[in-house]
């Protein structure tokens, strides 16, 4: 089986998201990655007597998708603060295409960082559905409970304590949800809703 391979992203200085806190979140990312091998490798071994093992290959394969999605949430959070913070310009194609689903991109803006503020640890995701062509805003408990099958991913915030907990109390986590905006490379999130929709 091939194995996954840990990404390197080329993040600057932040506004409000210290490097502390990007150097301890990429070790955990690359944890993602180590442990998706890992188990990935150990459902192969246990697969040589699928009879005997199977309750171990259940519980392995459920944690595989705890995992996985780790690796691939982080990398779309990531991406997103590559190569400094780009604004989002007026003829932006998912800005339009907000604008046409909902009433304003401020309005929109508004409701996505509400979902960010829910309780507990997860993510807040706007995503793509290609079967209705529309824009979803969504929370996703921890890496995986509550993903929706065939979204595809446009932009997400890491709302875990770990994304903030050097910069930011937990009482405090809406000045790293604003950080975490002051620092977003539209153009990125651009290109993902490019691809979601061709």
């Amino acid at each position: 089986m091939k194995k996954f391979e840990e990404k390197k992203f080329n993040i600057g200085e932040l506004k409000g998201i210290s490097a502390k806190n990007i150097k301890e979140h990429l070790k955990l990312y690359a944890g993602y990655v180590k442990h998706t091998n890992l188990i990935s490798e150990k459902i192969e071994e246990y697969m040589s007597d699928p009879e005997k093992n199977a309750y171990i290959i259940g519980e392995l394969q459920r944690r595989l998708g705890f995992e996985f999605n780790g690796v691939r949430n982080h990398e779309y959070y990531f991406q997103s603060l590559e190569y400094g913070p780009k604004s989002l310009p007026e003829n932006f194609k998912l800005k339009e295409e907000i604008e046409k689903q909902i009433s304003s991109f401020d309005v929109w803006l508004s409701n996505f960082k509400t979902i960010a503020m829910t309780r507990g640890i997860g993510w807040a995701v706007l995503g793509y559905d290609k079967q209705t062509k529309q824009l979803l805003n969504i929370w996703v408990d921890e890496q995986h409970i509550g993903q929706l099958n065939g979204l595809e991913w446009i932009l997400c915030i890491d709302m875990w304590e770990h994304a903030f907990v050097y910069d930011y109390p937990t009482s405090e986590k809406k000045k790293y949800i604003e950080a975490f905006f002051n620092n977003i490379n539209w153009k990125i999130i651009e290109e993902n809703f490019i691809k979601a929709t061709s």
